[in-house]
């Protein structure tokens, strides 16, 4: 199972709903909460859903703003985000 970490700034008050958008297209992706106080979210979508889950985020773009960063250095508000970026940094065999 590949996953693709895209993660963006959002105003706090937009997390939820995007939370519920994502949550409605069950095999996607998922949001996971990155830094409450920045507001920083991850959208983690399977590789196959990747062009679908782009779409979505388009669409969304025209009613909420949000810009895609870069993945933060330091997260550590999320334990499975976490072991997330630990995993993705160690080599393949």
């Amino acid at each position: 199972m590949e996953l693709h970490d895209i993660y963006l700034e959002i105003p706090p008050e937009h997390i939820a709903y995007i939370k519920f958008i994502f949550e409605s297209y069950e095999e996607v992706g998922v949001i996971r909460t990155v830094e409450r106080k920045k507001a920083i979210i991850v959208l983690l979508a399977m590789h196959d859903f990747l062009d679908i889950a782009r779409n979505i985020l388009a669409s969304l773009k025209q009613d909420i703003p949000f810009a895609e960063i870069s993945r933060p250095a330091d997260m550590t508000d999320d334990w499975f985000m976490a072991e997330f970026a630990g995993e993705s940094t160690e080599p393949q065999s």
